[in-house]
């Protein structure tokens, strides 16, 4: 017996699935997961002493990979003056400031500690400021585990193939409609019939947690217009997305403004961490400026708005995004080429340094036609992948990320073992 399987045996005795987050525990593609025993660059090293190439990078947030030494100083640095004050910091004012600098939209930002905190605020403030209590959602996007977003979610709703979750009470189910990503009249459908209840709109512009999936090319611009016209507010869950994708995030690429946008992952550089922010008469009525409620003790912490700040400061360097996107590019590509010469239908796609792929015809343009891909050759492929030194999201139904620790010559050694991987798990 490993020592990771030793280590997963202990925690199934104490921990529910023996995991702290549902797709850890690889059901979705079989085998028992590895235990990390510490990170560098991108690279992981298991209890074991195996090394895997990582495509998770902490499901987002590692834009600079592990240990990056600039955040690892600030990190140590900020934790050496007192780690947790329950009051104000000068970071969190200079983590604000470079927000609301790369992201226009953002008027007013206010700190959480998680992407499931910072939908929830936004939400709540969408529905106080219209007065209405509807809220209109995608199918397969996930924006965390509040009773309202578990309405057809994707992520580990998504992967471990659960119907919509046990435990909310179908009143607060009912306050939230679904309709296909990228199907504008389903929307436009939607608006028609019950646009005078609808508070918000809440969209991953990139949908990152069913697998990657782009959006059409009139997809949100559609979005933007119906909110306009029918009094709703447009939110965007730039959770995954933002300073992700590009420098100003989703919305700097679609040439989108949100009314209210939610962040996190990479304005913490990996420390637990949310925001959500938006137009500042809408952020205004946030106690304690206005009466709607939201606080948080740990909300601001020294150590995450450290390595935050830091974080999006190393981004800024010239030639960053591009050359993320670049590596990206040819990764996907890689990929592709071999599926195609193996004679596997494969689509893929990315966004900067957001990518992803379905063992499906393409294109795939939302949740339903994502469930159609071929999960079992997908995990047979996984876990080919894995014996070969690269790790992948354990789902068919989550994107991958590459950091700009991945080197050119990380992206030719992975283009190889996925081929290689790809060709032991269609034997099987």
């Amino acid at each position: 017996m490993s020592r990771s399987q030793e280590l997963f045996a202990r925690a199934q005795a104490v921990l529910p699935g023996g995991v702290n987050s549902p797709v850890r525990a690889f059901r979705a593609v079989g085998g028992t997961p590895f235990f990390v025993a510490r990170a560098e660059g991108a690279r992981l090293t298991d209890v074991d002493g195996k090394t895997y190439l990582d495509y998770v990078c902490s499901w987002g947030p590692l834009i600079l990979g592990h240990a990056h030494p600039a955040v690892l100083g600030a990190i140590q640095a900020a934790a050496a003056n007192g780690w947790s004050y329950g009051a104000p910091c000068e970071l969190e004012v200079q983590l604000a400031e470079l927000v609301r600098g790369r992201m226009p939209s953002v008027e007013l930002v206010r700190f959480v500690n998680s992407g499931t905190e910072a939908t929830m605020a936004a939400v709540r403030l969408a529905r106080a400021a219209t007065k209405r209590d509807l809220l209109l959602k995608f199918e397969g996007c996930y924006h965390g585990h509040a009773d309202g977003f578990l309405v057809k979610a994707g992520s580990g709703v998504a992967t471990l193939g659960l119907p919509d979750s046990p435990g909310v009470p179908a009143p607060v189910a009912g306050l939230t409609a679904t309709v296909p990503f990228n199907d504008t009249t389903a929307v436009e459908d939607l608006f028609r019939r019950r646009g005078p209840e609808l508070a918000a709109v809440i969209v991953e512009p990139y949908m990152g947690n069913a697998g990657f999936i782009a959006p059409e090319p009139n997809f949100h611009a559609t979005l933007r217009s119906l909110c306009d016209r029918h009094g709703a507010l447009l939110i965007f869950d730039e959770v995954m997305t933002g300073f992700r994708v590009a420098a100003g995030g989703a919305q700097e690429r679609l040439k989108i403004r949100a009314d209210l946008t939610t962040l996190g992952k990479i304005i913490g550089g990996g420390m637990p961490v949310g925001a959500y922010g938006g137009r500042a008469d809408l952020m205004r009525l946030i106690a304690p400026e206005g009466p709607v409620y939201q606080a948080g003790t740990l909300s601001g912490n020294p150590v995450a708005m450290a390595a935050g700040l830091v974080t999006l400061r190393e981004t800024a360097r010239p030639g960053f995004y591009e050359t993320l996107e670049r590596r990206t590019a040819r990764l996907v590509a890689g990929i592709g080429d071999a599926a195609r010469r193996r004679g596997v239908p494969t689509a893929t796609g990315h966004a900067g340094s957001m990518w992803g792929l379905y063992f499906a015809p393409g294109p795939v343009r939302n949740f339903g036609q994502a469930k159609g891909a071929d999960t079992a050759l997908f995990a047979r492929w996984h876990r080919a992948a894995l014996a070969r030194g690269v790790f992948l999201a354990p789902s068919a139904f989550e994107a991958g990320f590459v950091s700009s620790a991945h080197t050119d010559a990380d992206i030719d050694f992975t283009i190889a073992q996925l081929d290689a991987a790809l060709g032991e798990a269609r034997a099987r």
